[in-house]
C-alpha cells in the first residue's frame, strides 16, 4: 500500500523560502512544495522529487511560475478595540500632536472608554474585518495586543476576543497584554497604584487563565516612567511570561536597553532609541520592531536608527500597529512598502521583517521561513518577483493564503 507523503504539492513554483542558503530572499527556482497535516514537508527543487510523485500526493498542482513565500506576520497590532478615533485624525491635520490630544483626554483613552463599553460579542464583531483584511492581504499569524480595557475584567475581555479571532479565522494569533498602555480615570494622578493593581491583580489572573503569551508596557513621557516599567517586567518574569516593550517612539528614556536587560523578545517602535540601546538589544537578541504606519499617520521626521540596526546586527521585524489613533494600517504588505520608502530598507528586508523576524520577535520557530518541518503557512503571489510586494502600493497581490495547510483565502 502507498503511503501518502503530501496531502496537496504544488509544483512549478519559485519559493521566497528565506532562509540563509546564499541567495536573495533564499530563493529556490523550479520548485516544489509540499504539506501533510499542517506542516511543509517538500521545499526544494523540483528535481529532487521522487518519480512519480502524483502517486504520493492527494492533490498535486502546478502553479504555473507563481512565487510562494511564507506567511506574513503581524508582529504588533492593537486591532480589538471599539469605536475609532477619525475625529482625532482631523485635529492633527489640523495642528494639535498626538501628546496634546492624548493629555485632553482623547487618545487611547477615547478608545479605552468604547472598548469597555462593548461586550465581548461586539468587540468580536468589529475586530474580525479587520483581521480578515490583513489575512486577505497575506497574514496567517497576528500579534494582538489587549491595552484598551486598563481593569481586569476588560483586559481579559479583549485578550479572550484574540484567541477567538485566531479559533474564528484559523491563523495563529499570539496574545499580549498590555495593561501598562495608558493610566485609567479610576487611577487619575496616581500612576503607582495602577501599577500595582497590575502587578497584584490584573497580571496574576491573566497569569492564572493562560491568556498572555507576552507582557508589553508603553515606557514613555506619556505613558510610564522605566521604573514603573521595570515592576511590571519583574511581575512578569517572576510569573515565567517573556517581555516586549513599546520603547523610545516620543522620546529616549532608554527603552531600548530597558528591554533588552531583562531579554524582552523585541522593543517596538524606537524611532529615538540610543547607540548604547541599540548595542543593548544586540548583545540580548532582542528584535528591532518598527512600525512606519505609525511613523507616516503622525507625520514623524525622527528615523528610527537604521544603520546602527544593521551595523550591529539587530534583527528587524516589520509591523502594521494596526490601531485606530496612530496607524489605522490593515495591509502588512503596505507597512512593508512603507519601510522602504520611509526607512530606506530594501525589499528583501522588509520580506524578512514580515516573515521569519517577525516570527523571532514571537518566540514562534515553527513559522516564518519555507522549510520542512515548518508549519504550512504560506502565500500564493501573482507578481514577478518577491520586490513587487513592496513596489505595488495596496492592490490584491495574494492568490492563495493557506494557514497550517488550510486555505483562508483565494482558490
Amino acid at each position: 500500500m502507498t503511503t501518502t507523503r503530501w496531502d496537496a504539492l504544488l509544483t512549478d513554483c519559485r519559493l521566497a523560502t528565506m532562509r540563509d542558503n546564499g541567495t536573495r530572499y533564499g530563493a529556490v527556482e523550479a520548485a516544489a512544495l509540499g504539506y501533510k497535516d499542517g506542516a511543509i514537508t517538500f521545499a526544494a527543487p523540483m528535481h529532487e522529487l521522487p518519480d512519480r510523485p502524483e502517486a504520493l500526493a492527494g492533490h498535486v498542482e502546478s502553479v504555473r511560475g507563481a512565487w510562494i513565500t511564507p506567511g506574513l506576520i503581524d508582529c504588533h497590532t492593537h486591532l480589538v478595540f471599539g469605536g475609532d478615533r477619525a475625529d482625532e485624525f482631523e485635529r492633527r491635520l489640523g495642528g494639535a500632536s498626538y501628546e496634546d490630544i492624548a493629555r485632553a483626554g482623547g487618545g487611547i483613552m477615547s478608545t479605552v472608554r468604547a472598548t469597555r463599553m462593548a461586550d465581548e460579542s461586539a468587540l468580536l464583531a468589529a475586530s474580525l474585518p479587520r483581521a480578515r483584511a490583513l489575512v486577505d492581504d497575506g497574514a496567517t499569524t497576528l500579534e494582538i495586543k489587549s491595552g484598551y480595557g486598563l481593569d481586569l475584567d476588560s483586559e481579559r475581555k479583549m485578550l479572550r476576543v484574540a484567541r477567538r479571532i485566531g479559533e474564528t479565522l484559523g491563523i495563529g494569533v499570539s496574545t499580549t497584554l498590555l495593561a501598562a498602555h495608558a493610566l485609567p480615570p479610576e487611577f487619575k494622578d496616581r500612576p503607582d497604584a495602577y501599577i500595582d493593581a497590575i502587578c497584584e491583580d490584573i497580571l496574576p489572573a491573566v497569569a492564572r487563565e493562560g491568556l498572555a503569551d507576552a507582557v508589553d508596557a508603553f515606557c514613555e513621557r506619556i505613558a510610564f516612567t522605566p521604573a514603573q516599567t521595570r515592576r511590571v517586567f519583574e511581575k512578569a518574569r517572576a510569573l515565567g511570561i517573556p517581555v516586549k516593550l513599546h520603547a523610545d517612539q516620543l522620546s529616549d528614556l532608554g527603552g531600548a536597553a530597558l528591554a533588552a536587560e531583562f531579554g524582552a523578545r523585541s522593543a517596538e517602535h524606537l524611532e529615538h532609541a540610543s547607540d548604547e540601546g541599540v548595542r543593548a538589544m544586540a548583545a540580548r537578541g532582542t528584535v528591532a520592531v518598527l512600525l512606519p504606519g505609525a511613523y507616516y499617520a503622525l507625520r514623524e521626521t525622527k528615523l528610527p536608527p537604521i544603520e546602527a540596526f544593521r551595523a550591529n546586527g539587530v534583527p528587524i521585524a516589520i509591523a502594521t500597529d494596526c490601531n485606530p489613533g496612530t496607524s489605522p494600517l490593515l495591509s502588512l504588505r503596505l507597512a512593508m512598502s512603507m519601510a522602504c520608502t520611509l526607512f530606506r530598507m530594501t525589499p528583501e528586508e522588509a520580506l524578512r521583517g514580515a516573515t521569519v523576524n517577525a516570527a523571532r520577535a514571537l518566540g514562534l520557530a515553527d513559522r516564518g521561513v519555507l522549510e520542512t518541518g515548518k508549519r504550512a503557512d504560506f502565500v500564493v503571489w501573482d507578481i514577478e518577483r518577491p520586490a513587487d510586494l513592496c513596489y505595488w502600493i495596496g492592490g490584491p497581490l495574494a492568490r492563495r493564503v493557506v494557514a497550517a495547510g488550510r486555505m483562508l483565502a483565494g482558490s
